[in-house]
């Protein structure tokens, strides 16, 4: 299933034509179906992975987190893709917030279309209402794509992980582990410290991922302690110079993410036990991928986990989830 990211242009026409769709709901109900169908597609086309380990979750949960998927992955493709100005940028980013409050203060989902909200960020206000999901939590995530049009250095992982991580990956967690719900005797607390620690893992895999395609975009999200550890400097290490000094970076970066998976391992007896195999899938195909840029140690390539390899974290029992998932999102596993 390969990805590919969509031009301004054709998310501007495939927002027209949600919106000529969503003209004839009615209900609410109706309008969640047009937007969770149209979120499925976005997740369908911008990843493979967390596209897969999704598949597993309840219909309804499912349908859900897609809508929270495309609700960040816009205002993502915002600062990393479009190639705009930075004052277009951030007016779009603010015109995106401006539709989400509009949105959380509306009666209803149809009515906060009605008024002319941007369908994504309407749905996600929806999500937002109907889980009691704090409205901040949203704020903090656009917060941190504006930090990417203009980005600085982090100093140390804390200063990394507290400036930035919190808005672009913990809140997102936090997202889902309201989505998920909890298991009996457990608090939404606890949940939310797990998605917590898994939010930050994540985040740094992804980071490890893609140091060069960062660099490209003038971002670096790697503390500038690490290099002061080995005695380099960070166009040393993006040349990879000095193999030993890149190594040891690239896995002291990997021992931090090994830390935060195990303390997500450690507590997803929080979650719903429907949702727990679907967040397993995606601790493994994740941990994969940071196994895989450990051994490799190579920032200026791009790694990813083979398909077989993805398919071998899944559950084998449901295997089958996968290919129907692909080509419709009606399914009830």
């Amino acid at each position: 299933m390969p990805t590919h990211s969509w031009t301004f242009e054709q998310w501007k026409g495939f927002e027209a034509n949600l919106r000529n769709a969503l003209r004839c709901c009615s209900t609410d109900e109706h309008a969640r179906r047009i937007l969770s169908d149209a979120a499925w597609r976005v997740l369908r086309n911008y990843s493979t992975s967390f596209f897969i380990v999704t598949r597993f979750l309840p219909y309804a949960k499912r349908r859900d987190v897609e809508l929270i998927y495309a609700a960040v992955r816009y205002p993502d493709e915002i600062v990393d893709t479009f190639p705009l100005a930075a004052d277009q940028k951030r007016a779009l980013l603010q015109q995106w917030r401006n539709d989400y409050h509009r949105a959380l203060h509306a009666d209803s989902l149809v009515e906060s279309i009605r008024q002319g909200s941007s369908p994504f960020a309407a749905g996600f206000a929806d999500v937002a209402r109907r889980y009691s999901i704090p409205p901040e939590h949203y704020d903090a995530f656009l917060d941190a794509m504006n930090f990417d049009i203009a980005p600085e250095p982090f100093a140390t992982f804390d200063e990394l992980i507290e400036r930035y991580v919190y808005g672009s990956a913990i809140v997102v967690g936090y997202f889902l582990a309201y989505v998920y719900g909890t298991a009996p005797g457990h608090s939404i607390e606890e949940a939310l410290a797990s998605a917590r620690s898994l939010g930050i893992a994540l985040q740094l895999t992804n980071f490890l991922r893609d140091i060069y395609e960062d660099d490209l975009r003038s971002r670096c999200y790697v503390p500038e302690e690490l290099f002061r550890n080995v005695g380099i400097s960070y166009r040393e290490f993006l040349r990879g110079i000095n193999q030993p000094a890149t190594q040891q970076i690239v896995r002291e970066y990997a021992r931090v993410a090994w830390d935060y998976y195990r303390q997500a391992e450690r507590t997803l007896g929080a979650f719903d036990p429907r949702c727990v195999s679907a967040i397993k899938a995606c601790i493994a195909v994740y941990g994969e991928l940071t196994a895989m840029l450990e051994r490799h140690c190579d920032v200026q390539r791009r790694v990813s986990v083979p398909w077989w390899r993805k398919f071998a974290c899944l559950p084998p029992t449901k295997y089958w989830i996968v290919p129907v998932s692909l080509v419709t999102p009606e399914y009830r596993p």
